[in-house]
């Protein structure tokens, strides 16, 4: 690996800075293989899962990544452009000029997680070729088919002085974490994240994280239950709860909660009349996982809560491949486990508030998640959840769309993460921010030097 990123590095100061062509060049590589690799990849995606659903992964990491690419691309030469910054008086009467230079950083490492461990590997990558840069890409070691078919697309499509992948278990990762790039995404969780962040620390490598976290739903009193509950079960459904932007509590008024449950359940039900030999439904990653849940599960039962537990077609799950069936967790006590960890499963806990206080105070004596929603007709609820919560992003009536803007940042705060990718926010961090100055006619800098006089006193107490 550390003979790869120099190589990388010889090239990137070999090459100088690459032109818009060169960079729209290699962005039109990565839609290409993602057409060219589809099969393979969604096989690869279903294999690691157990089971994954193929409408999904076409959607989330075929479709996604290629169309991202592609919007990159018609964008690249207007991001490029230099930007005018104004120019203070008197410097501006003397002709002086300043402006915003965009300069790559040099090489980009990334590691992706294994829920979307496709469309997660590339998306950084392209706001980094976007930038000028290089990338190393470090997948997940719990999907080995997806990450050797990464693996063999890039290789198909770039040089490894472009982009490369490094595959490998625990121990490949943490050295990978501890190489000195010049700026290290790494999407997962909080805990995980310290210890990269703490490895970048040591050669100065400035991070992006982006960790997910317990994103909440609130619904107002005057919101349209049965809407709020699809929108919020469509979100809830995809990759069966396996995402990071995927809502993990709701905070309802007392006298909503059974109508919302009863719409959230037909809404489900609606989706899958059956699950184990459905192919829209996705297992859980693996058994640690599938027994995590299960432990969630067991607790809150032993602790006395309401499990409402969705099986239509009445099945066998003792010989599925890692299949859970949603669940709803009514009113968990705060100690619980299922209420306090993050869920990333087909698991989904509500609660009931007296008043919109009482919600938005619970939301804030919690770690800042990753997004939040919030369903509301109220001009003045909905400000005051923007103004008086904070989360890396906000869909208002839906749930996680605003992640299907392109001009919108995906970002985290706090526990959630630091720094943003995603369209043009990707382009600018990974390029290096240069401010840059050309002096007129005169300079300043004669009132500064000494001997000081009188009349440059005179002249500084003037300005003062």
């Amino acid at each position: 690996m550390e003979a790869l990123l120099q190589q990388q590095r010889d090239s990137f100061m070999k090459d100088g800075f690459p032109s818009a062509d060169i960079r729209i060049d290699r962005l039109a590589r990565i839609a290409d293989i993602h057409l060219r690799y589809k099969d393979q990849l969604i096989d690869a995606l279903s294999a690691d899962f157990g089971h994954r659903s193929r409408f999904q992964s076409t959607i989330t990491d075929v479709l996604s990544a290629s169309r991202e690419a592609k919007e990159t691309q018609r964008e690249i030469k207007n991001w490029m452009r230099a930007e005018k910054r104004k120019v203070p008086f008197p410097m501006n009467l003397l002709g002086g000029r300043a402006h915003i230079h965009y300069q790559p950083l040099g090489i980009v490492g990334n590691m992706s997680p294994w829920n979307f461990p496709a469309y997660l590997a590339f998306s950084p990558a392209i706001g980094a070729i976007a930038a000028g840069n290089r990338i190393m890409l470090k997948p997940s070691d719990l999907t080995p088919a997806t990450s050797q078919v990464i693996k063999t697309m890039v290789a198909d499509a770039f040089n490894p002085e472009e982009m490369a992948v490094v595959t490998g278990d625990v121990e490949v990762a943490i050295a990978f974490s501890q190489l000195p790039f010049d700026h290290l995404v790494y999407t997962g969780g909080p805990e995980v994240a310290k210890s990269v962040m703490a490895a970048a620390a040591r050669n100065l490598v400035p991070v992006t994280l982006e960790l997910g976290g317990k994103c909440p739903v609130i619904v107002d009193s005057d919101a349209d239950i049965k809407t709020a509950a699809q929108r919020t079960m469509t979100m809830k459904a995809m990759n069966s709860g396996q995402l990071c932007l995927s809502p993990d509590y709701v905070l309802l008024p007392e006298d909503k909660l059974e109508k919302f449950l009863s719409h959230a359940k037909a809404t489900m039900n609606g989706f899958f009349p059956r699950y184990v030999d459905n192919d829209d439904f996705t297992s859980v990653i693996n058994e640690r996982h599938l027994a995590r849940l299960k432990g969630y599960i067991d607790e809150a039962q032993q602790a006395g809560c309401r499990i409402e537990s969705l099986n239509p077609a009445e099945e066998d799950f003792s010989q599925a491949p890692r299949k859970l069936p949603f669940q709803f967790v009514v009113n968990p006590d705060d100690t619980l486990k299922v209420i306090n960890e993050e869920l990333f499963g087909p698991l989904l806990c509500l609660k009931t508030y007296r008043n919109f206080d009482e919600a938005i105070a619970y939301v804030n004596a919690k770690p800042r998640p990753l997004a939040l929603y919030f369903f509301s007709n109220n001009p003045t609820n909905i400000d005051k959840v923007l103004t008086t919560t904070c989360s890396g992003g906000v869909t208002i009536n839906d749930v996680a769309q605003h992640i299907t803007c392109p001009d919108l940042p995906l970002a985290g705060v706090g526990n959630s993460g630091m720094g943003a990718y995603h369209g043009h926010h990707g382009f600018l961090q990974f390029s290096h921010k240069k401010a840059v100055y050309k002096q007129g006619l005169l300079s300043m800098g004669k009132y500064l030097a000494p001997p000081s006089t009188e009349k440059k006193q005179k002249f500084i107490d003037k300005m003062l």
